[in-house]
């Protein structure tokens, strides 16, 4: 019998801080009271709390910042409808302006996303690129041709979630093929989503993909773009063709997981290099 190498992570909500808004409740913190505004975002069925758990942390090396953290809706500590195209990155787009207004108001951040948190970026950013100073793009998903396969392995884990468990899912996921490039200490986790909230989240991801090509084309924002090798869900073909699309843009491919400790430090740098004045 298999043995998790951790538990869940604990998804009981806080009182504050949060962010109300018209069908979810964003759960967030704030760390630092000076420097430059960074927000960073989570991927697909993760959360903070779950990134804490499996160390992914690329702002840890981060100093002189204020560092903006949220659970995207329906995940960790945030609340979310039972409405997949609720979960589609243009909504996740939209919550990430409505909190960034929030908890910087008049500022522009540099945002820093992970898979689906990465996607969610290249939708905020054209829907209002003067709010961004820069973007720190990691491992960007499926998107345009290659997410229609992609979409039917969602559809898949909707259907193992809903008819053999959350369980069969995290063992199908760890049996399955690993990037060369990842954590090989990496422990095994939960998706951070409610199990009966967890289906619609698949098929939400299933159902979205990224702005056309010319809109981003037009995206006159700093891009550092973070791939790695071997990963289907995360191909480096979605990284090279927004290196192409985007105007000022940094693509780094990471073969061995040696290369992809080195990102911490090429995203502080990339943060300082394009931060704006900041008020005060």
């Amino acid at each position: 019998m298999r043995t998790p190498a951790v538990l869940p992570p604990v998804t009981t909500r806080s009182t504050v801080p949060v962010l109300r808004r018209r069908d979810t409740v964003l759960d967030f913190d704030l760390r630092g009271d000076a420097g430059p505004a960074v927000v960073q975002l989570h991927g697909l069925t993760s959360s903070r709390a779950r990134e804490d758990l499996i160390a992914v942390d690329l702002v840890g090396e981060l100093d002189g910042c204020r560092v903006l953290r949220y659970d995207a809706r329906g995940h960790g500590r945030s609340t979310g409808p039972r409405d997949a195209t609720a979960y589609g990155w243009p909504t996740l787009a939209d919550d990430l302006l409505a909190l960034v207004a929030h908890v910087f108001p008049g500022e522009q951040v540099h945002g820093v996303g992970s898979s689906m948190g990465s996607a969610t970026l290249l939708h905020a950013a054209p829907a209002s690129p003067s709010s961004f100073a820069g973007l720190t793009l990691c491992i960007p998903p499926t998107v345009w041709e290659t997410r229609v396969a992609q979409g039917a392995a969602y559809e898949d884990c909707a259907v193992v979630v809903e008819t053999q468990g959350v369980d069969a899912l995290v063992e199908a996921g760890r049996a399955a093929p690993h990037p060369p490039a990842e954590n090989p200490d990496k422990p095994v986790t939960w998706p951070d989503v409610a199990i009966d909230l967890l289906p619609t989240v698949f098929r939400g991801a299933a159902l979205t993909d990224l702005p056309d090509r010319s809109v981003l084309a037009g995206l006159d924002v700093p891009a550092l773009i973070l791939a790695w090798i071997e990963d289907p869900a995360h191909p480096v073909s979605t990284s090279e063709q927004l290196h192409d699309l985007l105007p000022h843009s940094e693509l780094v491919v990471a073969r061995t997981h040696p290369d992809v400790r080195l990102w911490p430090a090429m995203v502080a740098e990339h943060v300082h290099r394009d931060a704006p004045v900041t008020p005060g």
